[in-house]
């Protein structure tokens, strides 16, 4: 039998005053799953968010977390089973990395015992002890990362995780997502680093103007749109005619033109379930080849596809 979704959302709206920040969204969020929250910023990102950690009240519809109301009295208890990164990661300059973890690992009720093992994920064991008005941005946000880490959380809100941050220290903070997710954590992500995001996540739920414009995992939503892929194949100018006629004859709808077909590289599109047969065509015309490359939409391509071209402020 299923367990029930860590995160759900029946119905769920925001309106302030005339204004509908979050309109009638239904999504879930299971159990050991890493689920990507994009949209434009004003799409109701950061709005649901709140509603999710109890910090604003919807104004329609239903919010349970880890089987719980967020506005409880019975959530403060569920709290200390989620870690939370904001966008904005504020902390007392006057502080050091260190006094700042002991502070939060009190608040939820958790041993400071792991502190040092948290210093070293997130690449700070050097400067523990240093004051944070010492700390670059970067070494702000991976604090915050070391912060939403304390007391191995069950459910994980990251919101811009990898803002502010180096290619390395990126690459470190997905690191820690996998090991998370392998452990069993509930992963949401908000992020608007959609190339990041491609091969890391379970499924994506798309915002748009407050609404939830599309949910499942990217293949889904490449074939649900119909978005194509691009094969390229790069050969010796004589398998380039064979190609080009082959493609020509069998198309004669004119889909592949010439211009596709030139300087040693022929571009064809294709949906994205028909990939395999092609090369299979191909491969049977039996013509030198050099190369095959296969590039399938990206997150952002579908992202693009599924929402307005621009967006707002959130």
């Amino acid at each position: 039998m299923a367990s029930d979704p860590n995160i759900e959302l029946i119905s769920v709206s925001k309106e302030y005053g005339r204004a509908k920040a979050v309109r009638s969204v239904d999504l879930a969020v299971n159990a050991g799953e890493c689920l990507a929250l994009v949209g434009h910023n004003g799409a109701g990102k950061s709005t649901l968010i709140k509603m999710v950690l109890g910090l604003v009240r919807p104004t329609a519809g239903i919010v349970r977390v880890m089987g719980h109301d967020p506005l409880d009295a019975s959530f403060n208890g569920v709290r200390r089973h989620i870690g939370f990164l904001p966008e904005q990661v504020l902390f007392q300059n006057n502080m050091t990395g260190r006094e700042t973890l002991e502070f939060y690992a009190r608040l939820k009720g958790k041993s400071t015992d792991s502190l040092d093992d948290l210093f070293q994920r997130v690449a700070l064991y050097q400067v523990a002890d240093n004051r944070i008005s010492t700390y670059s941005k970067g070494m702000r946000q991976r604090l915050g990362m070391a912060q939403a880490l304390i007391g191995v959380p069950e459910l994980l809100i990251l919101d811009e995780p990898t803002s502010g941050l180096d290619p390395a220290s990126r690459q470190n903070v997905y690191g820690i997502i996998d090991q998370m997710k392998r452990g069993g954590a509930t992963i949401l992500i908000s992020s608007h680093a959609l190339t990041e995001l491609d091969d890391r996540i379970d499924r994506v739920a798309i915002m748009n103007r407050g609404s939830l414009a599309a949910v499942g995992t990217i293949h889904d939503l490449r074939r649900m749109i119909g978005l194509p892929s691009e094969i390229r194949i790069h050969a010796p100018p004589e398998s380039m005619g064979v190609l080009a006629g082959y493609f020509a004859k069998k198309y004669d709808n004119g889909k592949y033109q010439a211009t596709d077909f030139v300087n040693g590289m022929a571009r064809l599109d294709c949906p994205t379930d028909e990939k395999a047969a092609l090369l299979k065509e191909v491969m049977d015309l039996n013509v030198p080849i050099t190369d095959i490359e296969v590039n399938d939409p990206s997150l952002e391509q579908v992202f693009l596809a599924l929402t307005d071209e621009k967006g707002g402020d959130e």
